[in-house]
């Protein structure tokens, strides 16, 4: 997602049906969808080529369960910085990008400057992931948390 802002996209309440079914499972067959939302193949195809071109879906992926690989800790890791030079800040974004562990990155208002969701197998495995970051770019202040319970996750939106 980028800080541009753009006019949200027209749907109508067949596009939205459609997007439900696709946030519940993106793997169905396009008949399933097309049964669930009452509606036929073809016109469920365009539509969804259609919401693809115009950027309200992206690609497909699957959710895969982090514990289920091994990567059994969570940590909410908040980065002050006294840099805001648009060097620093293409050096941090670029090290973000370059981590696997980082599952998203937020730059954020308020006191705290960016807050990232980290995924990795134990606390050790952060400290390395920590040693790592700080070694490639100056920061004024780290603090990490661990996540004791995940409640509620998911990427669906309400639509």
């Amino acid at each position: 997602m980028t800080a541009q802002t753009r006019k949200p996209a027209r749907l109508d309440e067949l596009d939205r049906n459609i997007l439900r079914a696709l946030q519940a499972d993106a793997g169905q067959s396009l008949d399933e969808i097309a049964r669930q939302v009452g509606s036929s193949k073809t016109p469920v195809w365009n539509r969804i080529r259609k919401m693809r071109e115009a950027g309200v879906m992206g690609p497909s992926t699957v959710v895969v369960d982090p514990q289920a690989i091994g990567l059994d800790a969570c940590f909410f890791v908040l980065i002050r910085t006294s840099e805001h030079e648009a060097e620093w800040q293409r050096t941090f974004l670029a090290a973000l990008r370059a981590r696997p562990e980082v599952q998203e990155a937020h730059r954020l208002a308020g006191e705290i400057d960016y807050i990232l969701k980290v995924r990795v197998a134990d606390a050790r495995a952060y400290d390395v992931f920590y040693q790592a970051l700080i070694s490639e770019v100056r920061v004024f202040n780290v603090t990490a948390l661990l996540s004791m319970e995940e409640i509620k996750t998911g990427t669906a939106l309400p639509v």
